[in-house]
């Protein structure tokens, strides 16, 4: 590719003052900058102390200069690397000598990608870099670690030769169809699929719980109207983000707020009230909120003390399998019906709030006890995405079976590309730009 061939040049450390900077530069070019700047050819993976000059003999700071010969460095290409004082005045315009030299700016992710180009890393690790980067607690940060080690990778690989196997019978069936092969028969068909969709689930469970882990909990407040939910939302995100009236049905839509619960990313969502209501834009406030639930990884189901309705009633419209705390707000009031509930809040006040941090402290605890085993890797919605439409079309091609060899077979071939799209075995250009669009300049 003649774009790989150009020297990208960019600052590969975060933006602002600090004790020491750094500017990467990766292709053909850059062991003759490294001369420029150095006066002299560098020695491989040898930290040169040197003077940056500029084009009229001004002197810009001084660095460390460090350069790895292709194909052994990051990206696979040639690479330099210069550590300078963290000034960003500084870093811009040692970066603006290493344009002149012949380098072009870097877009966001070119390193990572044409480390990935280069057959450095495969498609899942260049991710897990940019969510290493991003990591915002310490389970994020290990699983991606994880990722970036190649671990999901492997059990990607896993479930493709377990898939290629199968794969192979099918078509030995086609191609041989007069032929006896003891080994290509029904119930050895019947067993590889069966073992296919196990470490396809398993993986695909996991998948689901590294991304939660990148993505944060979806936590969504769900009850019947004036049970307190947006008074609850304004105390969890400890500022006035949702209307609190005495009026039934004040919240219409939904409300959606980002927040840390004991380093946990979370998303916060408040709904409108759970009932039969003949008001247009209620209802649709309504269903709107049946939606949220959908997507939830934990309800948190709200009814005061002085309501009628209970959890039973509640619950019998979630989905299934929802994970729920019961909660009883307006603690100070005493309770209509006895029920079986996880806590007990009152939330006059956001600032004053009676049994938050007891909330807080229960709904960190349920990311953790379901995603601390779980989770060993990182993930992304893209690779939960894929491994669905996998899972989508080995279903399809076994209930299909009837209709003919070629047809199961061909969606068997549909599901190893969707597989192969996690990492990267197979991909398209528009792919690879959305997916590198989205990391640091410099990664």
């Amino acid at each position: 590719m003649s774009v790989a061939r150009e020297t990208i040049a960019a600052i590969a450390t975060a933006s602002g003052a600090a004790g020491v900077g750094m500017i990467r530069l990766s292709g053909a070019g850059a062991a003759s900058i490294a001369h420029t700047l150095l006066g002299r050819s560098p020695r491989t993976r040898h930290a040169h102390l040197t003077k940056i000059y500029d084009a009229d003999g001004a002197l810009l700071d001084h660095c460390v200069l460090l350069f790895f010969k292709g194909p052994h460095s990051f990206t696979g290409e040639d690479v330099l690397e210069l550590h300078a004082h963290g000034s960003p005045i500084g870093l811009q315009l040692i970066l603006q000598r290493c344009l002149s030299l012949g380098a072009r700016a870097a877009r966001a992710g070119e390193f990572s990608e044409r480390a990935y180009l280069n057959g450095k890393l495969d498609l899942a690790q260049a991710e897990a870099i940019a969510d290493l980067i991003h990591a915002q607690t310490q389970a994020a940060a290990r699983a991606a670690v994880r990722s970036l080690d190649g671990e999901f990778s492997k059990r990607v690989h896993a479930v493709l030769q377990e898939l290629i196997a199968l794969r192979t019978y099918i078509e030995a069936l086609i191609d041989f169809p007069d032929e006896e092969i003891d080994f290509v028969h029904e119930q050895q068909i019947s067993a590889r699929h069966d073992r296919l969709l196990i470490v396809l689930q398993q993986l695909l469970a996991d998948t689901r719980a590294g991304q939660r882990l990148s993505d944060g909990l979806y936590v969504v407040i769900a009850g019947p109207p004036n049970a307190g939910k947006s008074s609850l939302m304004n105390a969890l995100a400890g500022s006035d983000r949702a209307i609190v009236t005495a009026i039934a049905g004040t919240t219409r839509d939904v409300l959606r707020e980002s927040l840390h619960i004991d380093g946990v990313p979370i998303t916060l969502v408040d709904t409108a009230g759970l009932r039969n209501s003949p008001d247009v834009i209620e209802a649709e406030g309504i269903r709107r909120a049946q939606v949220e639930l959908q997507k939830a990884d934990l309800a948190l189901l709200l009814i005061a003390n002085d309501q009628e309705p209970d959890f039973a009633q509640l619950s019998a419209n979630l989905p299934d399998g929802i994970a729920t705390l019961r909660i009883r707000s307006k603690a100070d009031v005493a309770c209509v019906k006895e029920a079986d509930v996880d806590l007990q809040i009152a939330t006059p006040e956001y600032s004053e709030a009676l049994g938050i941090d007891a909330l807080r402290a229960r709904i960190a605890a349920h990311m953790r006890q379901r995603d601390g085993a779980s989770g060993t890797f990182s993930a992304r919605a893209r690779h939960t995405a894929a491994l669905e439409n996998v899972s989508v079309s080995i279903h399809a091609a076994f209930a299909a079976r009837e209709l003919g060899l070629e047809i199961l077979a061909e969606e068997l071939r549909i599901a190893q590309r969707a597989l192969s799209e996690v990492t990267g075995d197979f991909s398209s250009d528009d792919l690879l730009g959305q997916i590198f669009s989205t990391f640091c300049i410099g990664k």
